[in-house]
């Protein structure tokens, strides 16, 4: 677990890596990964208030997301990548 706790209006997100192998068992080469845009919801900043309205975050620790292609700021910690995102960034959860 990480010990970074985002900002009002941030979120912290592992990513999940994309799948290297399609469904017909064709293992793709490392310089076709794409970046990933899901990952694992780890800590959730506080509300943000915007012209006195409170905006909550989208979504709740442990919750599967997608979030925009180049949103957020890449973070290393230890051996895992990280990604530091806006509420704004966030476009979907993934039930």
């Amino acid at each position: 677990m990480s010990h970074i706790q985002p900002v009002s209006g941030y979120i912290l997100v592992e990513p999940i890596k994309a799948e290297t192998t399609t469904a017909s068992g064709i293992v793709l080469p490392e310089s076709h990964e794409e970046k990933p845009q899901s990952g694992k919801v780890l800590t959730v900043g506080g509300p943000i208030f915007d012209d006195g309205h409170e905006i909550k975050a989208p979504c709740a620790v442990g919750d599967t997301v997608i979030y925009r292609e180049w949103g957020g700021k890449e973070y290393k910690e230890d051996d895992k990548n990280l990604l530091i995102l806006k509420f704004e960034d966030i476009m979907a959860l993934i039930k």
